[in-house]
């Protein structure tokens, strides 16, 4: 199976709002290989988490593996949190805005509701770095980065970086 790029800061299509995904299309061997594209991407960035909109597929799903072995694979599809509490800083990096890492604050402990990629329902609650990846991936099917939590000065700082990275490798 082929790698599928991913989409870097500033791509504009790393804005647009994710669509909700028909249930049924879960079915069809086309999203199932999609899905298996989609950790194989994953896995070889290296990360733990990976939305749709990402590889400019914009459909409402993510892949998320927070295990050390790579032996937990989760699939989101049309997730919604339904509950939150607490807060907690997480220094986050993202496989769209490469070499870049931040504190970023988000909710401690989330509920959220799914269907996994049978198209069956369920409802997770968790925290920590599971937490923090969820909320980080959703983000990006809402068109938002963790850069968006900077301050502008910062996140210019940012964009500046990548392009002088993006120039140096060119050359």
């Amino acid at each position: 199976m082929a790698l599928l790029p991913i989409l870097e800061f500033p791509d504009p299509r790393l804005r647009t709002v994710a669509a909700e995904v028909d249930p049924a299309e879960l079915a069809t061997p086309e999203f199932q290989r999609l899905i298996d594209a989609m950790f194989e991407t994953m896995y070889a960035a290296p990360g733990i988490g990976l939305a749709a909109s990402q590889v400019d597929v914009h459909k409402r799903f993510m892949v998320i593996d927070v295990s050390e072995d790579r032996s937990r694979p989760l699939v989101f599809v049309n997730p919604r949190i339904v509950a939150s509490e607490g807060g907690q800083v997480y220094q986050e990096g993202c496989l769209s805005v490469p070499g870049i890492f931040a504190d970023v604050t988000r909710a401690d402990t989330i509920t959220v509701e799914f269907l996994d990629r049978h198209g069956q329902p369920q409802v997770l609650t968790c925290d920590g770095l599971l937490a923090v990846c969820i909320q980080h991936e959703m983000d990006h099917l809402i068109g938002k980065l963790f850069v968006d939590y900077l301050s502008p000065l910062k996140r210019e700082m940012v964009r500046k970086k990548l392009q002088k990275a993006k120039r140096a490798a060119a050359a």
